[in-house]
């Protein structure tokens, strides 16, 4: 693919791809960022674009991709804010409590890192970033029924591994591989 070709094919999803990110992002300004760097990897890889059965979805695929990769990184760098936050903010704070809600949170992230990659996502998208059941389904590109039982199964799965590893102690709940 030509630059020519490029631009007739590639350039004409720019508003799609940018109110896409701007959803996802909820940042007009890191909407734009993310648009100029999905064109980016699309140029790079113009020679395989003429491969594809849609650009168009292949387009969005990676601006969703490249959108959950800023958000786990914008999450990443608010946890780190909270944490000194928590530590500097009062003192006179109880750290014992402190020290166990972090202890909680920690925990809790291990647990989700074991779920699959579906459920993990879904969980991510929903409970932990507040995204209604729509944008889910438009981020993941799967129906709203499985992204439901998904859901529901990580929930499950987080309190069961959860109770039993507070009921037993950790390594009690090691064994969860899925």
């Amino acid at each position: 693919m030509d630059a020519k070709e490029f631009k007739t094919e590639v350039l004409p999803l720019k508003n799609k791809l940018y109110r896409f990110a701007s959803r996802m992002l909820d940042d007009s300004e890191e909407a734009g960022d993310a648009v100029q760097e999905v064109f980016i990897k699309l140029w790079n890889m113009r020679d395989k674009l003429h491969t594809l059965n849609s650009l168009e979805a292949f387009a969005m695929t990676v601006t969703r991709n490249y959108c959950l990769d800023r958000i786990k990184a914008r999450r990443t760098v608010s946890l780190e804010q909270t944490r000194s936050l928590l530590f500097e903010e009062d003192k006179n704070e109880n750290i014992e409590k402190l020290t166990e809600q972090r202890d909680t949170v920690r925990h809790i992230r291990q647990i989700m890192a074991r779920l699959p990659e579906q459920q993990r996502m879904i969980i991510q998208l929903r409970d932990i970033e507040g995204y209604e059941f729509e944008e889910i389904e438009q981020v993941l590109d799967i129906n709203l029924n499985t992204i439901r039982v998904n859901l529901s199964r990580a929930r499950k799965k987080l309190r069961e591994i959860y109770i039993n590893s507070v009921n037993n102690g950790p390594e009690k709940s090691k064994s969860f591989t899925g």
